[in-house]
């Protein structure tokens, strides 16, 4: 496998890094309490925001160190 291909792409490691930015967004900005409200499950939309939060956050730190460890292995490649 020449050129740092793999089965994991590049692609798909920044569209997962993506939607745990996009995830994390929507918590921050309260639209998923505000979803859950709208409902009329306001209290269950707090609990919600922060697993989601959390979620995101931890989906974005995954991501984020495998496609730093996959642009170290194409630049310092023997």
């Amino acid at each position: 496998m020449s050129n740092c291909h793999s089965c994991c792409g590049i692609l798909g490691l920044f569209l997962g890094f993506l939607t745990g930015v996009v995830w994390l967004l929507l918590s921050t900005l309260n639209v998923i309490t505000g979803f859950f409200t709208l409902v009329g499950l306001g209290s269950l939309g707090g609990i919600l925001n922060i697993l989601i939060a959390l979620i995101g956050f931890l989906v974005c730190i995954v991501f984020g160190l495998l496609i730093f460890k996959k642009a170290w292995r194409c630049y310092h490649k023997k």
